[in-house]
């Protein structure tokens, strides 16, 4: 399987989680406020202070992100590219988001495949800073109460990611048993949740949100991406029995850092992550 070495040494504990409770619920993002903001008060008007946002529309305007790109310094095995800004209103068409902490205030991290006002279609990753609600427009949201992701120095990649750690229950009304998780890198993604799952006794389990990296891509239906460095957005993911065991499958959509866009259904064993891949499992069996 394919790997890429990381500037720092290897963290042993190769998963990162939490068991928590939590809800599904759907909310409106608000007009004329910042995505961040809109995004908080989502979660808060339920008692929840973060949690995972999967989006299947929404206008954006201002708008800004980055991309994937190649590192300039042995500092990362990969970096992010300049900062755009297409004018106008940007229609997302997926998305994913998680919503925790950074430096003592809200922060998301979010990934994307969208078309612009000019028809252009585009990937990468949202910027907190300066995207603004345009539309109001609904999200599936799953909130998380005894945990949430916090962005941290994580000394294997250089990079401060987030990690869910846990966190004093808020009160907030729940309904399922959930376990926030973080994957660290050069591991099969697939594997990496079919194990836990078998480690934790689950038998069936559903994917919320899910921001992340794998290292270039290979999909079932036989298509590749090569370029290692890439950004990816979980459409639709489940954990259940297979004909050999538990099985994850994992519908995704990314951008690699040459800009080509992809999307399908991975192969189990064959995705490994570049840097990190953060979402909810809800546990259904």
């Amino acid at each position: 399987m394919r790997s890429i070495t990381q500037p720092g040494t290897p963290i042993a504990d190769r998963i990162q989680w939490v068991e928590a409770r939590g809800r599904a619920f759907t909310f409106t993002m608000e007009p004329g406020v910042p995505l961040l903001e809109a995004a908080r008060r989502g979660f808060a008007a339920h008692g929840f202070a973060g949690g995972v946002l999967d989006i299947k529309r929404g206008a954006l305007g201002p708008f800004a992100y980055v991309m994937p790109a190649l590192s300039k310094t042995p500092d990362h095995a990969a970096f992010y590219s300049e900062t755009y800004r297409p004018a106008g209103v940007t229609q997302l068409t997926t998305a994913t988001m998680t919503l925790g902490a950074r430096d003592g205030g809200p922060f998301f991290h979010c990934h994307a495949l969208w078309t612009e006002e000019g028809g252009r279609a585009g990937g990468g990753h949202i910027l907190p800073e300066e995207t603004v609600v345009a539309e109001p427009f609904e999200v599936a949201a799953f909130g998380l109460d005894g945990a949430i992701f916090t962005a941290e120095p994580d000394p294997e990649t250089g990079f401060k990611l987030f990690g869910p750690v846990a966190a004093a229950p808020s009160g907030a009304t729940t309904d399922r048993r959930a376990f926030a998780l973080r994957l660290r890198p050069n591991q099969d993604f697939a594997g990496c949740l079919e194990a836990f799952c078998q480690a934790q006794g689950i038998r069936k389990a559903l994917v919320h949100g899910g921001v992340g990296s794998t290292i270039g891509a290979r999909f079932v239906d036989g298509s590749v991406v090569e370029p290692f460095a890439t950004e990816l957005t979980i459409t639709a993911g489940t954990i259940a029995p297979g004909t050999d065991g538990l099985e994850a499958t994992l519908d995704v959509a990314l951008v690699d850092y040459t800009g080509a866009l992809a999307h399908g259904r991975l192969v189990r064993g064959d995705n490994p992550v570049l840097m990190t891949m953060e979402l909810v499992l809800e546990v259904v069996a």
